[in-house]
């Protein structure tokens, strides 16, 4: 079985395309850019450059938190795909595909991920030692984020100001990659995949009794 893995909720822009090997999934082929802006533009051409043209029996996709757009176009996507191939359609969680990495470059430790949220915050979650979340993922104001996020280890595109700022600990500033998809924890894989935007509208009026924005999948974007 094949699976097309698709991420467009940051900077970055990715998709590779996997075989599933006993209990393992190998890589057969990927493409990871950052692009910043543009993913609507170069993502589907990006799938056309895999092997069989991406074709695949299962799709998994970013659901965020990241891009209000990135993520709209990654699922797009991912959604009309796997009604043209008849395929099974999953989603995942942006910041444990960055944990995942992490882990994968240092061992298993517990990781705190920290990316950009825009409009002066950042995301922030941590993450177990296998991968799995140990808190929601919240948008905070960066001087709270020093402190939401406990683990030696951070990763994300904020991980080298966050480590800089409160001190301590090992930064891998990454950003998530869709070549990367086997190390993720399949047990996170999400049924029906949703947006998980991560923070409000920009029109929506912000409720002050809150330090912090947890992730929910039924916030839109407009």
């Amino acid at each position: 079985m094949r699976t097309l893995v698709i991420d467009c909720a940051t900077e970055n822009c990715s998709a590779a395309l996997f075989e599933r090997e006993g209990d393992a999934l190998r890589l057969i082929d990927g493409r990871c850019e950052t692009l910043g802006r543009g993913h609507a533009e170069r993502l589907v051409p990006m799938i056309a450059e895999l092997p069989d043209g991406g074709r695949a029996d299962r799709i998994a996709v970013s659901t965020g938190p990241g891009s209000f757009t990135g993520i709209r176009v990654g699922l797009a996507a991912a959604k009309a795909l796997a009604l043209a191939w008849r395929a099974d359609l999953v989603g995942f969680p942006t910041l444990a595909l960055i944990a995942a990495q992490a882990r994968a470059q240092s061992g298993a430790a517990p990781v705190g991920v920290t990316n950009n949220a825009g409009h002066g915050e950042w995301f922030v979650q941590e993450f177990a030692a296998d991968g799995l979340p140990r808190s929601d993922a919240r948008s905070l104001p960066p001087a709270d984020a020093q402190t939401a996020l406990t683990a030696e280890q951070v990763a994300g595109s904020k991980a080298e100001a966050l480590v800089a700022a409160r001190g301590f600990g090992q930064a891998w500033p990454l950003l998530p990659d869709a070549r990367q998809f086997a190390a993720l924890p399949q047990s996170l894989l999400l049924p029906d995949p949703h947006p998980a935007y991560g923070r409000r509208p920009d029109a929506a009026i912000p409720n002050k009794g809150t330090t912090g924005r947890r992730v929910d999948s039924t916030q839109r974007a407009d």
